[in-house]
């Protein structure tokens, strides 16, 4: 990958792309222009950034680069559910 940030977000979504691609999962094949980056940081040598997309509802993916081993792994995650909680219940919790 990459110290420059800007490359590493382009390889965080080619990366994405052939973690999708690999299964053609449902039949979805995603190019770098279908992702865009929700989030990245670096932190202790390591890049990391959450890729998402608009083909598909509820997928998102965290891509991290290990400077120090220069290896890169991408973990796919779905959305199982979106609730929403008042701060009145949060402060009933917490009593």
């Amino acid at each position: 990958m990459a110290t420059d940030p800007d490359k590493f977000l382009k390889d965080a979504k080619r990366a994405v792309c052939i973690e999708q691609n690999q299964g053609a999962r449902a039949g979805y094949e995603l190019n770098p222009e279908d992702v865009y980056i929700v989030w990245f940081a670096k932190t202790l040598g390591n890049w990391k950034a959450l890729v998402s997309t608009d083909k598909f509802n509820g997928t998102y993916w965290e891509v991290t680069h290990n400077g120090a081993k220069n290896e890169t792994y991408v973990d796919r995650y779905v959305k199982a559910n979106n609730i929403g909680i008042s701060d009145e219940m949060l402060s009933e919790i917490t009593k």
